[in-house]
């Protein structure tokens, strides 16, 4: 997956993880455990898609690094 991809995808789950945490604090509370779960997940999948970018950025400058010195 792309950098570029990647970061849209970030942008999207952090949207989401906004409305839920809004949606939490709006519910009733026979509802707030169904929306407790799924802002865990939430957080849990923008965690890794960050880590993923993050990851992606360092191997890119690795690469354009290594170019340079070729």
């Amino acid at each position: 997956m792309s950098v570029r991809l990647i970061a849209q995808e970030l942008y999207c789950i952090i949207r989401e993880v906004e409305k839920l945490e809004k949606e939490l604090l709006a519910a009733p509370a026979h509802n707030q455990e169904i929306l407790k779960d799924r802002l865990r997940k939430a957080i849990a999948e923008r965690d890794l898609m960050r880590r993923s970018l993050e990851g992606s950025k360092d191997v890119a400058n690795v690469l354009k690094k290594n170019e340079l010195y070729r």
